[in-house]
């Protein structure tokens, strides 16, 4: 059993080295683009299923409450918290129209919206930023293994390529943590003159 465990560190860590070297600027380029999205007002949707949809729940967590600093709440949505809109859309349409119908109703033209799928094709996550993209709306993509069919379809993809969907989900988390950290640092720390002059 220490021999699995040992195993286990040893294929996070190397997961975590491989992708966070790759993508520091993919990172910053996302964390620029949600503080400006705060900045002039708009807001920030995300989506995903299964342990996607924690993250997502998560992530607007972080926003709106707070991450490291104290600051004022940021307008941050996940899309995967309202039972009632997520089973009356599943039951009156398609499960993979749970997202579309919401983007539709709710995102604007100064958001911005994040959807994650581990494979890249989670067609209701599809379905969502084919809207978002036709609607020349923001989008940011967090996939995994070859990125699939997210690959082209958002402005910025932060893809893992890994086949472990447990590795690329830990990876997801820690770089949203990474760009929350960055959004705050933006808007309200240390990097707050460079997101007035962008």
């Amino acid at each position: 059993m220490e021999k699995f465990i040992t195993d286990i560190f040893e294929e996070i860590q190397e997961t975590q080295n491989k992708f966070f070297a790759e993508s520091i600027p993919v990172l910053s380029s996302i964390a620029v683009e949600i503080a400006k999205t705060f900045v002039s007002g708009g807001k920030l949707f995300i989506f995903g299923n299964g342990g996607s949809a924690a993250d997502a729940q998560h992530i607007a967590a972080e926003f709106v409450n707070r991450f490291k600093m104290e600051r004022p709440p940021l307008p941050a949505i996940a899309l995967t918290t309202d039972t009632s809109v997520l089973t009356s859309i599943g039951n009156d349409y398609t499960f993979d129209d749970i997202f579309l119908k919401q983007v539709q109703a709710l995102v604007n033209d100064n958001d911005i919206a994040l959807g994650i799928s581990t494979s890249g094709n989670s067609e209701n996550v599809l379905r969502a930023l084919k809207y978002l993209a036709k609607n020349n709306i923001k989008t940011i993509g967090f996939s995994g293994k070859d990125g699939g069919k997210m690959n082209g379809l958002c402005d910025i993809l932060f893809n893992v390529d890994c086949k472990t969907t447990a590795r690329i989900q830990e990876v997801h988390i820690q770089a949203a943590h990474i760009i929350c950290e960055l959004v705050d640092e933006l808007m309200f720390g240390q990097f707050s003159d460079l997101i007035v002059r962008l």
